[in-house]
């Protein structure tokens, strides 16, 4: 069985009572005769991540599961000395784990499936190429080139035409646009007027539902509808194609082109690099090592930045005094810099580079939602965690990033506002936060290679955003996390966009 659908179960099974409450009255679950638990599972799903953070601070951080009659263990935690434990200290007791692997088969045999070895040596070569000073140039430039070019000539059209748009499916094809240029080289065009159908987006779309739809079945229930081709399996065999289709056609071209022009090395894309790697084109199976190592960057790309712009608007939409400051502190730049032909201005990222107040209130975004609310590990050998519980091999642990950043015993009382200041010193300089505290970005050897390069894709556009346009959430509208692998909002983020006039730092006297 899966972990979301055991994460209801705990619920059913009243874990967020008081410890008195529960010797009173016995925990129980409800099996119903042919669907077992399944109404529990029905009526419960909807708020799985509030329920486990709520069972987590009532449980000191920490909860044991154990089911005889179905032979689940699962260790759920959110405590920082765990997690150091587990994502550090004894790293190689944690891999991620076959059934881990078996349910993300889009990405093959890439960095994000694999453990031991083969891990470090995908990391190694990945690392090797993503921290050069050409490819984060390219990064930069191509975030500058991406905000300029279609995020704000859309917006200044929604505007423009006085509707209304969902900014997360806005991101989301910003951020597949852009992730494909920087692992492909190619702009697909998602975000166009128009927002067009692209096959290779909504395939991807396709097969990360599934990889969610996996995530709360039973193996062996997804595993036959995959062996029978029905269902959510046959329609993921089929986005499969498209991806796989798209993915090989584009290394052929980009191959062919090497082959034809070998002196050329310009191009500053991964898949350049990748095939101009000797290394690589060596390697007999090349390209089906190239193959795994791009898909697994664009899923990590994709979805984690869309994610986090997403939820970034919405808490600056929501927090007035936030925008306020934010916009006080690009005013500076903003007086220096042209104003394109459209009236509006873009930062290039060595310009936000050193801004405190918004670096601050991009990791107070990502503290409050990590683009990966839970994080799963296996149990390879018996070991015995910082708070005292023991774990045996085919335990599985559920590290809930989304419930670290709501502890109180973390963060504090006000662990729950967003408030950008937490993350300033009183002598006015960024606050250190260890990342076993700060999970956004992974911790330990697996900490996220593309950490540099979100943070600047995040600032160039968020600054582009907040500068340039007013954005409302439409009165009503509901906002919460989706029950999903990557925290998107349930119902999107429907907004109104207004240009903003005049000196937008002056956004307090314009209201």
């Amino acid at each position: 069985m899966s972990a979301a659908c055991l994460l209801v179960l705990l619920l059913r099974y009243r874990a967020v009572k008081p410890e008195k409450t529960r010797r009173r009255r016995s925990p129980g679950l409800t099996q119903w005769p042919i669907v077992g638990i399944l109404p529990a599972i029905v009526s419960n799903i909807h708020r799985i991540f509030e329920g486990v953070t709520g069972m987590l601070a009532l449980s000191g951080l920490n909860y044991q599961c154990r089911f005889w009659f179905a032979g689940f263990r699962y260790f759920i935690t959110c405590d920082p000395a765990n997690v150091r434990h587990i994502f550090t200290s004894n790293f190689e007791n944690y891999p991620k784990g076959d059934v881990f692997a078996q349910m993300f088969d889009i990405l093959g045999g890439g960095i994000f499936n694999s453990d031991g070895e083969r891990w470090r040596s995908q990391r190694t070569k990945a690392q090797m190429l993503m921290t050069t000073p050409r490819y984060r140039a390219f990064v930069a430039q191509s975030s500058l080139d991406k905000a300029v070019q279609s995020v704000l000539p859309f917006l200044a059209h929604v505007a423009d035409s006085d509707t209304t748009c969902d900014l997360q499916d806005v991101f989301t094809r910003w951020s597949f646009d852009t992730t494909c240029n920087l692992v492909f080289g190619v702009d697909p065009g998602c975000l166009a007027i128009g927002l067009p159908d692209v096959p290779f987006a909504r395939a991807m779309d396709d097969v990360l539902r599934t990889v969610f739809v996996r995530h709360i079945m039973p193996v062996t229930c997804w595993k036959m509808m995959r062996r029978l081709d029905v269902g959510h399996e046959r329609k993921n065999a089929a986005a499969r194609r498209t991806a796989d289709e798209f993915v090989a056609a584009t290394i052929a071209s980009r191959r062919a082109a090497y082959n034809k022009h070998r002196a050329d090395k310009s191009a500053a894309d991964l898949l350049s690099s990748f095939i101009c790697d000797e290394e690589i084109a060596g390697d007999p199976d090349a390209d089906v090592y190239i193959r795994d190592m791009t898909m697994n960057l664009l899923v990590a790309g994709r979805d984690a930045t869309s994610s986090a712009l997403s939820w970034f608007s919405y808490l600056i939409a929501t927090n007035p005094r936030v925008e306020k400051k934010l916009l006080e502190e690009l005013a500076p730049i903003a007086a220096r810099k042209p104003v394109g032909p459209n009236g509006m201005v873009a930062f290039e990222a060595g310009e936000l580079k050193n801004l405190l107040y918004l670096h601050a209130a991009v990791c107070e975004c990502l503290r409050l939602y990590p683009s990966l609310p839970v994080e799963t590990k296996a149990v390879a050998a018996h070991d015995v965690l910082p708070s005292g519980h023991e774990v045996r091999p085919g335990d599985k642990i559920l590290v809930f990033n989304y419930s670290m950043g709501r502890m109180k015993r973390v963060w504090g009382a006000d662990c729950r506002e967003f408030r950008p200041e937490r993350w300033i010193s009183e002598d006015g300089k960024l606050r250190y936060v260890p990342s076993n505290k700060f999970v956004a970005f992974n911790s330990g050897p697996r900490t996220c290679l593309g950490k540099e390069m979100v943070l600047v894709q995040m600032k160039v556009t968020v600054a582009a955003v907040a500068w340039n346009f007013a954005v409302e959430v439409v009165p009503g509208h509901v906002v919460e996390p989706k029950l999903s692998i990557i925290l998107h909002m349930k119902n999107g983020l429907l907004v109104r966009v207004k240009r903003r006039s005049g000196n937008p730092a002056m956004i307090g006297k314009q209201q």
